[in-house]
């Protein structure tokens, strides 16, 4: 009677055993699988996908540049060019010349005005002497002489960028981030200092300070 229930006993135990055995598995397999989400590396900045690509970057660069207010760098200019030239055509008046005469400002390596065209050896010397002790005319010729070729080249820049979709890595670098910083002799200051310490094709070909001159009356 002993041996019978023993068996019993044994058959029980053997069939619990075997019913535990699938439960275990899939606990175990739930782990490893547990532990292998566990073990994957989270996606660093780095990757591909969280990259900003060529195009978000232009993208960017294209909506600061356009939030350039061009027009207002535009109004102070031209405040400082009507000056200059209603400067010149008064000058023309008072030594009786044709107000058609064709008559040219720059400024000599000695940082002196010089007065250019056909104008008679006299006259010229004349008219050069005025302009040279006319402060406001000096102050509005040094202005216009950064002012005028840096906002020449960012006009054309966003003309191109606008018409062709091209970016200029030049305009991209001068235009801060914040605009507050993009003030017009901030924008000059930039652009001066990248043309002398980086004097490639396209600055030399955008500006030249030493050689800027004032066309009254002719072509430039």
């Amino acid at each position: 009677m002993s041996l019978l229930t023993s068996l019993i006993q044994a058959s029980t135990r053997f069939q619990q055993t075997l019913e535990k055995r699938p439960a275990a598995g899939a606990e175990e397999q739930r782990a490893r699988g547990a532990n292998s989400a566990e073990t994957v590396p989270p996606a660093s900045p780095g990757d591909d996908r969280f990259t900003p690509s060529g195009d978000s970057l232009s993208d960017a660069n294209r909506l600061k540049s356009q939030k350039l207010p061009l027009a207002d760098y535009k109004q102070t200019v031209g405040q400082d060019l009507a000056f200059i030239r209603e400067t010149l055509r008064h000058k023309l008046a008072e030594y009786n010349l044709s107000p058609a005469t064709a008559i040219s400002v720059n400024k000599n390596d000695s940082g002196k005005l010089e007065a250019g065209g056909k104008l008679a050896e006299e006259t010229r010397t004349r008219i050069e002497n005025d302009l040279n002790v006319n402060k406001n005319f000096t102050d509005a010729f040094s202005r216009l002489s950064v002012n005028e070729p840096t906002l020449h080249f960012m006009d054309n820049a966003l003309k191109l960028n606008q018409a062709y979709g091209v970016n200029n890595s030049l305009l991209d670098t001068l235009v801060s981030e914040n605009q507050q910083f993009n003030g017009l002799q901030d924008l000059v200051n930039r652009y001066d200092t990248l043309r002398r310490s980086a004097p490639t094709d396209q600055i030399e070909a955008a500006t030249n300070r030493g050689a800027y001159a004032f066309n009254l009356n002719t072509r430039a």
